[in-house]
């Protein structure tokens, strides 16, 4: 009977210690949302902006980050390489774009080391006033992101993901259980 007592006081310990890891790592396993965008999702701009830019509701790392511009001929309208200040994530448009549908895409890694994409869209009422209107390029087979976030577990700027953890603790407490059941026969 002693026996019994000890190994369900032992699983009773072993649920609780996980029940204590799971709920307060809740934060760390929330991913990075889109809050806005300049343009706005939906947004009608007078003529093509300098630079598109998304804004996340946490740090975003540089390692990684990828935003898109696509035009309404279907043309890569984002000039160089995106950059990343925080929270915010942007790329310089190339001038000359003509009026229409634009979408931009991004696909980013948050602090945490989740990676989250998506897109949105805006119009462009006029072209912008240019005196050479050179050819767009289209990356070839390049496939759009989507609108999915996804856990990755990739961490290189200093983000660290929480399953490793909740793994440790419960090995711990599973072999902490398999001793104390040993110890008493």
């Amino acid at each position: 009977m002693t026996r019994l007592l000890g190994l369900a006081a032992v699983a009773i310990l072993a649920f609780g210690l996980s029940a204590v890891a799971l709920t307060s790592a809740g934060p760390a396993w929330s991913h990075a949302t889109l809050v806005s965008s300049s343009p706005a999702d939906g947004e009608q701009v007078p003529v093509p902006p300098s630079r598109v830019s998304a804004t996340f509701n946490e740090p975003m790392q540089t390692q990684f980050a990828a935003m898109t511009l696509i035009g309404p001929d279907g043309g890569q309208y984002g000039a160089g390489e995106p950059t990343v200040d925080d929270t915010v994530i942007s790329v310089a448009v190339r001038p000359g774009g003509p009026a229409g549908d634009y979408t931009a895409n991004y696909r980013a890694t948050s602090a945490d080391g989740h990676v989250v994409s998506g897109s949105w869209t805006f119009r462009v009422l006029a072209a912008a006033p240019t005196t050479d209107n050179p050819a767009p390029t289209v990356p070839p087979d390049t496939p759009a992101p989507t609108d999915t976030t996804g856990g990755g577990d990739t961490s290189a700027d200093g983000g660290t993901p929480v399953w490793p953890f909740v793994a440790v603790a419960t090995a711990v407490v599973a072999a902490g259980a398999l001793w104390a059941v040993r110890r008493q026969s």
